[in-house]
């Protein structure tokens, strides 16, 4: 990337019709804005409920439900890496066998 890329350059979000400056390199901009829409729907949702009341709270639980989600889908990943490496080695072992058979076979 060259250093204009990685430039923080000033990009407008608005959350909860709330506009927030943001400093964010161009690079990364459309990530921003895709977290900041993620964000208000998250905080309009539990806004419209009706049961939370002031901006700081309703934005410590949406918060709290992104990082929950966030930390469900990590896990999600980890078993899954954690299934397919078994899997490869499984299948290692039944190449290996395979071989050593292929092997024997040749040898007689």
């Amino acid at each position: 990337m060259s250093p204009e890329e990685n430039a923080p350059g000033a990009v407008m979000v608005k959350i909860l019709d709330k506009e927030y400056q943001v400093s964010c390199p161009p690079s990364e901009q459309d990530a921003l804005l895709k977290s900041a829409r993620y964000l208000d729907e998250n905080m309009r949702k539990i806004k419209s409920r009706g049961n939370i009341h002031g901006l700081e709270k309703i934005a410590v639980m949406a918060a709290l439900n992104i990082t929950h989600e966030m930390l469900g889908k990590s896990q999600q990943l980890n078993e899954s890496r954690h299934i397919t490496v078994q899997q490869v080695k499984a299948l290692e072992d039944k190449i290996d066998r395979s071989l050593q058979i292929n092997r024997q076979i040749e040898i007689t």
